[in-house]
């Protein structure tokens, strides 16, 4: 997973790479009648979505996005097409070099896209986990002027996601890097931030996705800023 930049300093490692992670989850069934998925649907969904968890290319991932959006045409009542063109969408702000006006523009269809999979049913904890990653997405694109705003909806959609899975890591994660992005005078920094990472460590080290196709981005987040810490402990160690 490729380094994100979340303005002011927001820069977490990177959310491309497909990574194991914690908490088993499980879809809820779509509210209307199943219709069997046409023959070759969940290879090539698969293929799609670990090309978007491996890719931080800002134009390929608006291409996965739409192929995403094709899926969810083919097979409508799952709701994971629809989940993973949201977060395509979202990654894509992070990586391009769009206006502000176009990146918000993006996340219009990264929250239009995750309505339509909260509609057919989906995974509640992980659906509220992107939301709240998207709320972080709209921060950064003007740090000053919303930190009044999304911060707090981050903390508040993240925290409803773990109360509907305590077991789903990606919540953890989300909270952890928008604490550690926080000014120290609001009671955020890397310290601050330092025991959510640890929760999410230990969460995705026991998750178990029930298939190749349920979210499953975040470790790799996660892996890096443990080493960063590491690293600060054993300089601080090196310099006593």
């Amino acid at each position: 997973m490729k380094k994100l930049l979340f303005a002011l300093a927001l820069a977490a490692a990177s959310l491309g790479t497909a990574t194991a992670q914690t908490a088993s989850v499980a879809s809820v069934a779509a509210p209307t009648a199943a219709i069997a998925a046409p023959a070759g649907y969940t290879e090539s969904l698969t293929e799609t979505v670990t090309a978007i968890y491996h890719t931080g290319d800002a134009a390929e991932l608006r291409q996965l996005a739409g192929t995403c959006e094709r899926a969810a045409s083919v097979n409508p009542t799952d709701w994971l097409p629809r989940y993973y063109q949201a977060y395509a969408l979202l990654i894509n702000t992070f990586q391009s070099k769009d206006s502000d006006e176009i990146k918000d523009k993006t996340l219009d269809q990264a929250e239009a896209a995750l309505a339509q999979a909260r509609a057919l049913r989906g995974d509640e904890s992980e659906l509220l986990a992107l939301q709240a990653y998207l709320y972080q997405g709209r921060f950064s694109i003007s740090p000053m002027t919303r930190m009044m705003k999304y911060p707090r909806m981050v903390d508040e959609t993240a925290a409803q996601a773990k109360q509907a899975n305590p077991a789903n890591p990606r919540p953890y994660l989300i909270a952890a890097n928008n604490l550690y992005f926080r000014p120290s005078m609001f009671g955020g920094g890397p310290e601050a931030a330092r025991p959510l990472f640890e929760a999410a460590q230990v969460k995705f080290a026991a998750y178990r996705p029930a298939n190749a196709l349920l979210p499953n981005w975040g470790e790799n987040q996660v892996t890096g800023r443990m080493k960063k810490y590491a690293a600060t402990a054993a300089a601080a160690a090196t310099a006593k």
